[in-house]
C-alpha cells in the first residue's frame, strides 16, 4: 500500500550521508535520485524511504506526531540499527527494548529532527 515516505531536509548532502550509512545497515540502497530528492529501499517493489528539499522553497521541519517505522529482522537488528543511528549523530528518543509483549523497538531522530523507530514484531 505505501510506495514511499518522504522526510524533509534542509541539507540534502548531510541527509544523504546519514541515510546511506543507516539504511545500508538493513540492506537498503539508493533507488531514485535527483538534486533535491533521494529514495532508498531494498527493492523497487517494496516501500521506500526518501528525503527531499521542500518544493515550496521554505525550510523543512519535522512533523509533531509524525514518525517513520523501519521493520527489521530481529531484536539484534533493532539494537544494531539504533547503535548505528547514534554513531551517525542521531538523537535518542527511546533506547532499544520491549515496549509490549511481542514488540521490540528503539526510537531516534535524524539530523533534521525527523523521528524514526526501528522495530521487530514477534519478540518475547
Amino acid at each position: 500500500m505505501i510506495g514511499y515516505v518522504t522526510l524533509g531536509t534542509n541539507d540534502i548532502g548531510r541527509a544523504a550521508a546519514f541515510y546511506d550509512q543507516l539504511l545500508a545497515q538493513i540492506g537498503a540502497k539508493r533507488f531514485m535520485e535527483s538534486e533535491r530528492f533521494i529514495a532508498w529501499g531494498r527493492t523497487p517493489e517494496q516501500p521506500m524511504l526518501s528525503v527531499i528539499k521542500p518544493y515550496d522553497g521554505a525550510a523543512a521541519t519535522h512533523g509533531n506526531g509524525t514518525m517513520i517505522a523501519l521493520a527489521v529482522d530481529g531484536p539484534e537488528a533493532v539494537d544494531a540499527l539504533y547503535k548505528k543511528a547514534m554513531e551517525l549523530g542521531a538523537s535518542d528518543e527511546g533506547k532499544p527494548g520491549e515496549r509490549m509483549k511481542g514488540f521490540y523497538a528503539a526510537y531516534f531522530r535524524d539530523l533534521d529532527g525527523n523521528k524514526l523507530n526501528c522495530f521487530y514484531m514477534g519478540a518475547g
